[in-house]
């Protein structure tokens, strides 16, 4: 009954906008719905929330400026996040939507599909695939500026999002509206094995972290992505097109940035000078490599849990 009632609800959401706003969208390409993006906020929330990571920070920040410049894109933009767990990818995707439509991931055009809640059933791919062309096609033609969260790519059945081939390429024309304007994100962890790999490395040459650029890792990302059997991206042909904008890289994070996120938890709750729980949740982290012990293996994401230990 729960996997029914989720596939029904991919095929017929219908966005709250109303007749009129679809009729006008599907006739315009200037249909912004609620857009209102402040990339300065997005910007200074990147830099004050986002610890240890400077790429995400440059990319994130470079690319959506460099997209919302133009009027009328020639194509979407898409961006790919990697990383291990707690690394800060999907809070970065709720930031997009916060900073682009003011209501984070509560706004009727900022759409997240989960694998294991919309796709759960592998012998289904063809009927997903069908599903999710309406969905997304009828979205785009509702408000042009929608923003698409694919999350968990590494569970994503193979060969379901190549559907989304034509909408994110420059040349097709799909329908009468101006699909350029969309924004994808795909959050996976595949390519963390490549990613932690270099910080390692960088770490025991005894060099910055900060002195990692993203074209040390793009290809990398690239050819982990295709040849991750099982993987959304499993031999994709949006990879093997170069349909996506930019691979976000995020690195692993140090004990002294788990201990910024205890710090930044311990301020939401007006705790913010108990350094004795951010020091004893910095020691209860297991870290990575064994020699080394350089950086957290669950990242950040069981900081709020081991705090409630500690107080």
């Amino acid at each position: 009954m729960f996997v029914n009632i989720a596939v029904l609800s991919l095929i017929y959401f219908i966005p709250v906008e109303g007749d009129f706003l679809g009729i006008y969208c599907h006739i315009s390409s200037s249909c912004n719905c609620d857009f209102n993006p402040n990339l300065k906020d997005l910007e200074w929330d990147l830099y004050k929330n986002i610890f240890g990571q400077h790429l995400v920070q440059d990319i994130v920040s470079e690319e959506m400026s460099r997209f919302l410049q133009k009027e009328s894109p020639d194509r979407p933009l898409v961006l790919s996040f990697h990383g291990s767990s707690g690394t800060g990818k999907t809070l970065v995707s709720s930031m997009l939507g916060e900073h682009l439509y003011g209501k984070a991931m509560g706004s009727p055009y900022v759409h997240q599909f989960v694998p294991t809640l919309h796709f759960p059933l592998a012998d289904r791919v063809k009927q997903y695939r069908e599903d999710l062309k309406r969905w997304v096609e009828g979205n785009l033609t509702a408000c042009a500026r929608s923003v698409f969260i694919f999350d968990e790519m590494e569970k994503m059945p193979p060969g379901l999002v190549d559907i989304l081939e034509p909408f994110l390429g420059p040349s097709h024309v799909v329908f009468q509206t101006n699909y350029r304007k969309a924004i994808y994100v795909f959050i996976s962890t595949t390519g963390d094995k490549v990613i932690n790999r270099l910080a390692v490395e960088v770490r025991q040459a005894g060099r910055e972290r900060e002195e990692i650029r993203s074209r040390d890792l793009e290809d990398s990302i690239s050819q982990a992505l295709f040849n991750s059997t099982g993987s959304g991206f499993y031999h994709s042909s949006i990879i093997k097109e170069k349909l996506i904008t930019r691979y976000v890289p995020f690195l692993p994070l140090s004990r002294q940035h788990v201990e910024r996120c205890a710090h930044q938890e311990l301020s939401r709750r007006g705790l913010g000078r108990r350094s004795d729980v951010v020091e004893a949740v910095g020691g209860a982290m297991l870290y990575s490599p064994q020699q080394g012990q350089y950086f957290s293996t669950t990242g950040c994401k069981s900081v709020a849990a081991k705090i409630s230990l500690f107080l």
